[in-house]
């Protein structure tokens, strides 16, 4: 069986170790450093790591972050590379894969569509697959809260997911598994990705999130 978050992960330390640790990256206001001290405390401290989406512990977040943000950046890259402590959640049997796929594809491209060659990257079509039976949930937690209208998104074979405000008007996206995650995520309109619905269903949406 394939362990595509086992390979994110190895492109993702490639990634950040060839950029250094100041480069820009699609996260805003996020350095390549911020991120790998991210991706660091996410798995290996889990007191930490609960802020990240839960509000009132931010800021205990944030303080921690900053800490190992401090750290040589090697370090970082080095303690991201090597996976999980024993520790961790995500060194239970599957939960890497289950949590991380999406996970580090996504930071991926947000170091490698930062910089000087920003092209859309060719993905394999096991992990394709992976990323589609994942999108739904994503594209209802992330895109479809903020979407104002009801969002279909296509890949060129005609599978289809759906999110949003239901009934009309309806916006469909269509485009390769790994761009649609992207754009879920907000992370940049891609000319990968056709637009199709009515002018005002359009305009609406791209006020929340970035379209091609």
């Amino acid at each position: 069986m394939s362990n595509h978050a086992l390979a994110e992960r190895h492109r993702l330390a490639a990634l950040l170790a060839a950029a250094g640790p100041d480069a820009p990256t699609l996260c805003a206001g996020w350095s390549t450093r911020d991120l790998a001290a991210h991706l660091v405390i996410r798995e290996r401290r889990p007191d930490a790591a609960a802020g990240i989406r839960i509000g009132p512990l931010a800021g205990w977040t944030d303080r921690v972050q900053e800490s190992y943000a401090a750290r040589p950046y090697e370090e970082l890259v080095r303690l991201f590379r090597s996976g999980p402590p024993l520790f961790s959640p995500f060194s239970l049997p599957g939960a890497d894969e289950a949590a991380n796929t999406v996970e580090y594809f996504v930071h991926a491209e947000d170091v490698a569509r930062a910089g000087d060659d920003p092209r859309p990257r060719s993905v394999p079509d096991g992990r394709a697959e992976a990323l589609w039976r994942r999108l739904p949930l994503i594209a209802r937690l992330e895109a479809g809260r903020r979407s104002p209208v009801r969002l279909e998104l296509c890949r060129p074979d005609g599978r289809s997911t759906a999110a949003g405000p239901a009934g009309p008007p309806v916006v469909r996206i269509t485009g390769e598994p790994g761009e649609l995650v992207l754009f879920a995520f907000g992370r940049g309109a891609r000319t990968e990705l056709t637009v199709d619905g009515p002018r005002d269903a359009v305009e609406a949406l791209r006020h929340v999130l970035p379209l091609p």
